[in-house]
């Protein structure tokens, strides 16, 4: 990994722009999908399906028999693991749940706001080679809570036609109403506008390769989408109390993720720069995904050293990360430091990947410095905010002059009329 000093650092890392880096040929390729499955709907889907994932199949829903054949494939210990997750995220997000309230409450009037459930959402999860039941838990069990109605799910096949029985199995726990067997552009397409066999969603969730994201993007506004996410990231903040090994294994777990992966160490220690620079290299050798691992931290990756811990959290937050790990001496201590990041990770037993699959705090966060002005996916999502307004005859009078006033001075007459009118 590259050494940088803190202005280093700020150049080229926190001036980084969230634009949609979107190759234009896979914008366009993906709008014609769109387009098609809009027009043709299970047509299109079928056709797309069978050029792109090499699989044909009349009947895109998983059928109840299919489910039961799936789990019956997951390893009990599996099945134990996503329930005991599951528990976790449900125990964490529960918590978030709203319920409508009165907000004003006087002598012939009220205001108020409704928390109303999205009525259907859809989750998209990434299939074939990759299989990744967290997601679905992350993602169906915050709309469960919220109250979402219907919660449909759309994965691409394996090469032998079916779908991975550990995804089927994940959906089971984190109650996901419907399951099709499909993928790709072709797959957002469906659930944005709907076909013959899958009613549209409000809400479109869960990661894809470029395709999916760019189809998310150019649907938006039809339907909501949750982000578009970029590359993954971690920044890790550490003292010389530290341990050089946990950091470098926290680094190369976010690096396998992806070549453009950034991962980044903050310290004011030099000795534990060069300790962690030795334990990558050793590491990096015994790590399976070990060619994605070294170009990502090769690539747009920097340990860097920095004057001060007070320093080290200023460029953090200027940095904004997806993921923000704390192995200080009291890392308890620091929370009122964190102005910018997507979910914070103290001590040293808290590594990133705890929250990827079992803590409970939800793995969907804000990519390429938007933590800035965004969150990660919770039951909000999920919910529409509506307010209410009630005056009786008496309460209006008395707000009749101020109202006109307003009007008035906007030129919007007939605003003014529709009070006045009530009081000829």
């Amino acid at each position: 990994m590259k050494k940088l000093s803190s202005k280093q650092f700020l150049e080229q890392f926190c001036t980084r722009k969230a634009d949609s880096g979107f190759d234009p040929d896979v914008l366009q390729s993906a709008a014609a999908i769109l387009q098609d499955v809009r027009l043709k709907g299970d047509q299109a889907v079928r056709k797309y399906t069978e050029q792109f994932d090499g699989t044909s199949t009349e009947q895109l829903l998983v059928s109840n028999a299919e489910i039961v054949a799936a789990n019956e494939k997951v390893a009990p210990e599996t099945v134990t693991a996503l329930q005991q997750a599951a528990a976790n995220i449900s125990a964490f997000h529960e918590k978030q749940v709203m319920t409508s309230r009165i907000m004003v409450a006087e002598e012939g009037k009220q205001l108020g706001q409704l928390v109303l459930p999205m009525e259907r959402i859809g989750i998209y999860v990434p299939g074939g080679k990759a299989v990744y039941p967290s997601t679905i838990l992350m993602n169906a069990i915050p709309a469960r809570l919220a109250g979402v109605k219907e919660i449909i799910m759309v994965t691409p096949v394996k090469d032998d036609g079916e779908i991975a029985p550990v995804l089927v199995a994940a959906a089971e726990i984190a109650g996901v109403d419907k399951i099709y067997k499909i993928g790709g552009a072709q797959a957002i397409g469906a659930l944005a506008y709907g076909t013959e066999t899958i009613a549209p969603v409000d809400k479109i969730v869960g990661p894809g390769n470029a395709f999916v994201a760019a189809a998310k993007m150019l649907v938006f506004g039809q339907v909501g989408i949750d982000m578009i996410a970029g590359p993954s990231e971690v920044a890790i903040i550490a003292d010389e109390t530290a341990d050089a090994s946990y950091i470098a294994a926290d680094l190369l777990a976010q690096a396998e993720h992806d070549e453009n992966a950034r991962v980044v160490l903050l310290t004011d220690s030099e000795s534990l720069i060069a300790a962690v620079e030795k334990e990558l290299q050793d590491q990096l050798e015994q790590l399976p995904r070990k060619a994605i691992a070294a170009e990502a931290i090769h690539g747009d990756s920097a340990l860097v050293l920095t004057e001060s811990a007070e320093e080290s959290f200023e460029l953090s937050n200027a940095f904004a990360p997806e993921h923000l790990e704390i192995q200080t001496a009291d890392p308890l201590a620091t929370l009122g430091k964190i102005k910018h990041a997507g979910s914070v990770f103290l001590g040293s037993y808290a590594p990133t990947a705890l929250g990827d699959y079992f803590g409970g705090t939800n793995h969907v966060l804000p990519t390429n410095g938007t933590a800035r002005f965004s969150s990660g996916l919770s039951v909000d999502d999920f919910i529409k905010k509506t307010t209410y307004t009630y005056y009786d005859k008496q309460a209006l009078q008395q707000s009749k002059t101020a109202i006109t006033q307003l009007t008035e001075e906007e030129q919007l007459t007939g605003h003014g009329d529709s009070i006045n009118i009530r009081f000829k």
